[in-house]
């Protein structure tokens, strides 16, 4: 395996611990400065939408740039954003911290998965971005636990302290361990932007906002459903949520085999059975048994697409993968977003803390009727066997393997 896939692992951990940890540690967080959980709950949407924006708005800044160099920097934007948040003595200083730090999240994410798929040869580049992305699912597995357990004993600030370190140590893996022969510039912000000319890349986009939208309208509300409909009590909720962590993990390494091997036809059969998954989940929720499986299973499935979906991306936006990338993952903070609302609808509604898995299953129903379709369409096009890009196809074939 490269190591400069182990730099770039390390950096996404970094980042999915910023993103998701704070949940545990929001109560903490309200009182410190003296604010709602409702308000305090901005430290979480405010983050997503500030990913959302990033994603577009940075990497269409960069595109111009070497990607190693771009990605050295965006770390030291991370990096500034957690220290800000570890040192933040009033509401809006906290806020201005997590911005800074999500801002760098999705053109991380999109331009590194485009240096992790130039380090290894063409057959192996979807599961080169799925080791990178497994540091995002180790983020869910081992940091969130044991960074709500560190901010829970030492005070929340020494949570973002130790994300700050793990930030440096990404950024030093990084300058090290990635070669700048595999991090070339990209052809120019015209060119980027011309990648959305292609249909396929639309498809894509929404494929990633459904796909990924329906399996967060059922995870967001599921604390819940765990302690509402399966009987679990409260403090069961943290152990159980890394049973859907090791899904998440297990899936993602899957999810990128199974995508180099069979693009369409791989990410079809996910949606499908993510449908499936979900639909049991909803009708078996009240049996304590079946929602341990259910919890893992939605997460294997869930993001065993995440490959897959980046990779189809990248494919399809040609010789100038970066933007598209970018705004891919920007698609998937869409999707959350999207899940989240639906499934709260769901429930003021009054139907019920199983109702956001019901409005999960529509959701990637939609998602695998238009993967249908845009699989459908790449083949009738001939373009139905996906290769990398050739911006990325041109690195050396001798390049070490993963």
């Amino acid at each position: 395996m490269p190591a400069g896939l182990i730099a770039l692992a390390l950096g996404g951990f970094g980042i999915g611990l910023t993103e998701f940890v704070i949940m545990g540690l929001l109560p903490e967080v309200a009182a410190d400065f003296k604010v709602s959980e409702a308000s305090a709950g901005w430290f979480i949407s405010g983050y997503a939408l500030s990913v959302t924006v990033g994603a577009l708005l940075v990497t269409a800044a960069v595109t111009r740039l070497p990607r190693k160099p771009v990605l050295v920097g965006l770390l030291v934007l991370f990096i500034a954003g957690n220290f800000l948040s570890a040192i933040a003595d009033s509401y809006a200083a906290m806020m201005i911290g997590r911005i800074i730090a999500a801002l760098c999240h999705g053109a991380f994410f999109g331009i590194g998965s485009v240096v992790a798929a130039s380090l290894v040869p063409a057959h192996k580049k979807a599961g080169a971005i799925a080791v990178m992305f497994t540091g995002l699912t180790a983020a869910n597995v081992l940091g969130v636990p044991f960074g709500t357990l560190l901010g829970l004993n030492f005070g929340w600030r020494s949570t973002f302290w130790a994300i700050t370190v793990i930030g440096l140590v990404a950024l030093i893996g990084i300058a090290l361990m990635v070669p700048n022969a595999n991090a070339e510039s990209t052809t120019g912000l015209r060119n980027e932007l011309g990648a959305f000319k292609s249909g396929q890349v639309w498809l894509s986009l929404v494929v990633t906002i459904l796909g990924f939208g329906g399996m967060f309208g059922a995870f967001t509300y599921i604390a819940f459903t765990l302690t509402e409909v399966s009987g679990f009590e409260s403090g069961a909720v943290p152990w159980l949520l890394v049973l859907f962590g090791g899904g998440l993990f297990v899936g993602n390494f899957l999810g990128g085999k199974a995508a180099d091997k069979a693009l369409d036809k791989s990410l079809t059969v996910i949606l499908a059975g993510l449908v499936a998954v979900l639909v049991f989940f909803a009708l078996t929720a009240s049996n304590s048994t079946a929602t341990l499986v259910s919890l893992a299973l939605m997460g294997g499935f869930g993001f065993a697409t995440v490959p897959g979906l980046q990779m189809r991306v990248m494919h399809y936006a040609s010789t100038a993968p970066t933007l598209a990338s970018g705004a891919n993952i920007g698609a998937f903070n869409l999707g959350n977003a999207l899940g989240a609302w639906l499934g709260g609808v769901a429930i003021t509604a009054g139907l019920g803390y199983t109702s956001p898995i019901w409005a999960g299953a529509g959701i990637t129903v939609a998602a695998l009727l238009v993967m249908l379709a845009a699989a459908a369409a790449a083949k009738r096009r001939g373009a139905a066997a996906p290769a990398v890009s050739p911006d990325v196809e041109r690195e050396p074939r001798e390049a070490p393997v993963a």
